[in-house]
């Protein structure tokens, strides 16, 4: 699901951008590109290039110095459309977590695969990144992290080696996810392109990435294996804190669930496919898996309800932050100067080919990541200037969409400021000195890949299903 590491520093962080876009309309100048209307998404404009003029005295705006809050406001009502997608399958999660058939699963595959360290090791990588690359599964993987540490120290491992099991695949899933309705369908929106489109060359590469992240994590299992004193966190004391839990058992009404969770998922698919279906079908068939799923699990109207509440108010945060994040480019926007700061980027990116100009977007969303470890923020915040920045610099929209989800996603892995995935590695006794020695040679070898898949997505996109 949306990365829950939200927290008040992040909503600061954000609000401090707004205060910052308004004071910047104050000392840009202002201009605009001409509009008009994407062909697959006519509720979406793209600037036309070549259209950008200066504004004129008469048509220049100062806004009042109160407008950034004014433009919280607006923030928020421009992108309801995304905060109630957040709420409501925040609530249906939930409800499927509370018939134990989520939870059942995870435990069970990682119970049954843990005699073999290197069908362990893969049997993670596949559940959790699937589990990232569809739902935006993550704050779920935390509660198995003693289980996973547990199993790894009775196989002659360490922790490190259960958080790379876990959070390698969680990173890489995010990174090319295929219908993550928190990240690549938000971003997809923002630059006008069909929803869901392009999943199945992200499905590709993603395997590609995953055979990358399995080398680096099995390597380093052996090798600990075969020394013991070669662990990053052989100074770490586990004597205690792992107890192996009870086995949750998988019933046939929790198949069932599971079952109808992922028609519901392959069903939306098909018809985003086939017959443009939007945020309100989506919210439909969520809304749909949940009531079946209560039916199935014989959970009475009274505690479904309930249960779909605490689900929608642990979405409050990220659902509230996009709508803060929206509000960045309201101000710009209605300052006048978010196509002037598009501009201005266009310029310096002027004479060198889509291919530097699609690397240099990764390494700003990379950036970014840090500030906002939040995908649907970050989304909103960079999202409405890198889709018009991709169509002055020949770059795909797909591809720009691509550059998000590499920056968001795989960086995950490692910024700091993720409270999940610090939240988890204190859940498993791992210093973040040693997850960063752990985790960092392979950060830059997957960024390299990744530099290399975009290249190959403005060239051959259309011929694998990256349409714009």
């Amino acid at each position: 699901m949306q990365k829950r590491g939200i927290n008040i520093d992040s909503l600061a962080l954000i609000f401090s951008f707004i205060l910052f876009a308004q004071l910047l309309s104050y000392v840009i100048s202002q201009g605009t590109f001409d509009r008009v209307p994407y062909p697959d998404n006519p509720n979406r404009s793209m600037v036309v290039a070549g259209t950008y003029e200066t504004a004129s005295a008469e048509d220049e705006v100062s806004l009042p110095p109160w407008y950034f809050l004014e433009g919280i406001t607006k923030g928020l009502a421009d992108a309801q459309d995304i905060i109630f997608l957040i709420f409501i399958v925040g609530g249906v999660i939930e409800i499927l977590r509370k018939t134990g058939a989520i939870d059942a699963a995870l435990h069970r595959s990682v119970h049954h695969l843990g005699h073999s360290p290197w069908l362990l090791i893969l049997g993670c990588f596949a559940m959790f990144s699937l589990g990232s690359f569809t739902i935006g599964m993550g704050e779920e993987y935390v509660p198995l992290i003693p289980i996973i540490v547990t199993m790894t120290l009775a196989m002659r491992m360490d922790a490190v080696v259960a958080m790379g099991m876990v959070w390698v695949p969680y990173g890489i899933g995010w990174g090319c996810a295929g219908i993550n309705p928190f990240g690549v369908l938000i971003a997809q929106n923002i630059a006008g392109v069909p929803l869901t489109s392009g999943w199945e060359a992200r499905l590709a590469m993603m395997l590609v990435f995953l055979a990358l992240g399995f080398h680096h994590v099995y390597r380093y299992a052996m090798k600990v294996q075969k020394d013991p004193s070669a662990s990053y966190v052989a100074d770490i004391d586990y004597s205690s804190g792992f107890e192996t839990p009870d086995d949750i058992q998988m019933t046939r009404a929790r198949i069932a669930i599971l079952i109808v969770f992922f028609l519901g998922l392959a069903f939306f698919v098909w018809g985003a496919s086939n017959h443009h279906w939007f945020i309100v079908e989506l919210n439909t068939i969520f809304f749909g898996i949940g009531l079946i799923a209560a039916l199935i699990a014989r959970i009475g109207p009274g505690e479904v309800s309930r249960t779909f509440l605490e689900g929608c108010a642990k979405m409050t945060a990220p659902a509230l932050i996009v709508g803060f994040a929206r509000a960045i480019a309201v101000v710009l926007e209605d300052g006048q100067i978010i196509d002037s700061i598009v501009m201005s980027i266009a310029g310096a990116l002027e004479g060198f080919p889509a291919d530097v100009a699609a690397v240099g977007m990764l390494i700003v969303q990379s950036l970014t990541n840090f500030f906002i470890p939040s995908g649907t923020g970050q989304a909103f915040v960079t999202m409405p200037i890198m889709s018009p920045l991709a169509t002055l610099t020949g770059v795909p929209q797909q591809t720009a969409v691509l550059a998000f989800q590499f920056g968001d996603g795989f960086t995950n892995m490692i910024v700091p400021t993720s409270a999940l995935v610090m939240g988890a590695l204190a859940l498993g006794k791992v210093p973040y000195t040693a997850w960063f020695r752990f985790i960092a040679p392979l950060m830059l070898k997957i960024l390299v890949l990744a530099s290399v898949f975009l290249v190959l997505s403005i060239h051959f996109g259309e011929a694998v299903g990256l349409v714009s």
